[in-house]
C-alpha cells in the first residue's frame, strides 16, 4: 500500500533527457516575469505555462502530432511525468487545456520569448558564431485539402456542392481538377484561407502550403532565427532579409550563405546594405545573369560557405520527421508560426545538450 518509489528513480542517470531538462529549466527560470503577466492573481487554478511549454517540447522530441494522444500517454509514461515534475500517481491534465491557453500564449508571444531564451543559452556557452550565417526556406503542407481550394465566387449553401459518378452529394465527393486553371488570385481554401497553392519546382505537384524559414550560424548549425509566412514567390528572400536585419549590429563584415534561389539583384543589394557579404550560389541557368560576380566567388570563403550552408537542411529534416511537421497541424499562420518557433527551439535544445556532452 505504501511505496517510496519516485519517477526520479526510474530514469537512468545517463539518459540524454536529463541534460535537456536542465537546459529547459534554465530557460524557463528567466521567463517568470512573462508568466506572471499572463495570469491574474485570483481565479480558478490553471495548469502552469511552464508545464505547457515542457509538454510542447516533449511532443516535438517524441513525434507526437496530437495533444490528446500526448495527454493519454502522460497517464502511463513515467519519463513524461518525470520531465513535467508530476508524481507517479499524478493524473494528466485534459487536452483542452492546450486549446484554452493557446491564445493566451500567442498574445504574449511566448514561443518567441522561449526561442530567444534558448538561443541565449547557446550564446552563453559560446556555441554560436556572430560572423557567418546561412539562410533557407522550405514548404510545409497546410492542414487543408486541395478540394477546399475553390473559386472566390463559389457559393455552396448545401454541403460541398459536388457529386460523384453515382449522383451522391456529400462532403468528400470526387473532384477532378484536370483542365481547370487554379490560381491564388482567383481561388481560396475554405478550410484555411491563408494557405496558398505553391510548388517547389516544375516537376513537383502544387500543394496548399506555408513557408518555413531558418537562419543558422555556421559554427555548430544552431538556429538563430526562425519564422513562418505565407508561401508567396518572394517570401524566402523577404523573410531572409528581415531575419538578417534583426541580428545585433556590428562593425565586422559578416557573411550569409544561400542557394541559387536567392540570387537576385534586390536580395543581394539588400544584404550588402545590412553589412553582409552575400555568399549566394550563382544562378546562371538559361539566359540568367548572376548577381554574384568574381569579386565574391574568387575568395575561398565563398566555397566554404557553400559547403556549410547545406547544414540548414538538418533542422528542416528534423522538424519534418522527428518533429512531425511535414504536414502542419493548425489552421492559420499565427498558430503555425508559434508551433514552428517551438520546434526550432526544441531542435536547438537537443543540439546544445549534444555539444555539452561532447565538451
Amino acid at each position: 500500500m505504501l511505496s517510496s518509489l519516485s519517477t526520479e528513480d526510474l530514469i537512468p542517470q545517463d539518459h540524454p533527457i536529463r541534460r535537456i531538462r536542465v537546459v529547459v529549466d534554465e530557460v524557463l527560470s528567466g521567463m517568470d516575469d512573462v508568466f506572471d503577466a499572463m495570469y491574474a492573481g485570483s481565479g480558478r487554478r490553471s495548469v502552469p505555462p511552464e508545464t505547457l511549454l515542457k509538454a510542447t517540447v516533449l511532443m516535438a522530441m517524441y513525434s507526437m502530432r496530437s495533444e490528446r494522444a500526448f495527454c493519454e500517454r502522460l497517464n502511463y509514461d513515467m519519463l513524461f511525468k518525470w520531465f513535467l515534475d508530476l508524481p507517479i500517481d499524478g493524473k494528466a491534465f485534459d487536452a483542452t487545456t492546450f486549446t484554452k491557453n493557446r491564445q493566451r500564449l500567442l498574445d504574449h508571444q511566448i514561443a518567441d520569448v522561449f526561442f530567444a531564451a534558448v538561443v541565449h543559452q547557446a550564446k552563453l556557452r559560446r556555441y554560436t558564431s556572430s560572423d557567418h550565417f546561412s539562410v533557407d526556406g522550405t514548404l510545409l503542407q497546410a492542414w487543408a485539402s486541395n478540394k477546399s481550394f475553390k473559386p472566390d465566387d463559389h457559393n455552396d449553401s448545401d454541403g460541398d456542392g459536388r457529386s460523384d459518378g453515382n449522383g451522391f452529394k456529400g462532403r468528400n465527393a470526387e473532384v477532378d481538377f484536370k483542365g481547370q486553371k487554379r490560381s491564388n488570385k482567383t481561388h481560396t481554401s475554405t478550410t484555411d484561407p491563408d494557405a496558398m497553392l505553391f510548388r517547389k519546382s516544375n516537376n513537383a505537384a502544387a500543394e496548399l502550403s506555408y513557408m518555413g524559414h531558418l537562419l543558422i550560424e555556421n559554427r555548430n548549425g544552431l538556429i538563430v532565427d526562425a519564422d513562418l509566412t505565407k508561401a508567396t514567390g518572394f517570401a524566402e528572400r523577404d523573410c531572409a532579409t528581415s531575419m538578417l536585419a534583426g541580428l545585433p549590429s556590428t562593425k565586422r563584415r559578416r557573411t550569409v550563405a544561400a542557394d541559387k534561389g536567392y540570387d537576385t539583384k534586390d536580395f543581394v543589394a539588400g544584404v550588402r546594405n545590412l553589412g553582409f557579404t552575400p555568399h549566394v550560389a550563382q544562378n546562371v541557368s538559361g539566359h540568367r545573369r548572376s548577381a554574384i560576380d568574381g569579386r565574391t566567388t574568387r575568395h575561398a570563403g565563398h566555397g566554404i560557405s557553400q559547403r556549410i550552408r547545406k547544414r540548414v537542411e538538418e533542422p528542416f529534416g528534423w522538424i519534418k520527421t522527428v518533429g512531425a511537421g511535414r504536414k502542419l497541424r493548425h489552421i492559420g499562420p499565427e498558430r503555425n508560426r508559434g508551433w514552428f518557433k517551438m520546434e526550432a527551439a526544441t531542435y536547438n535544445l537537443i543540439r546544445i545538450c549534444s555539444l555539452d556532452a561532447a565538451a
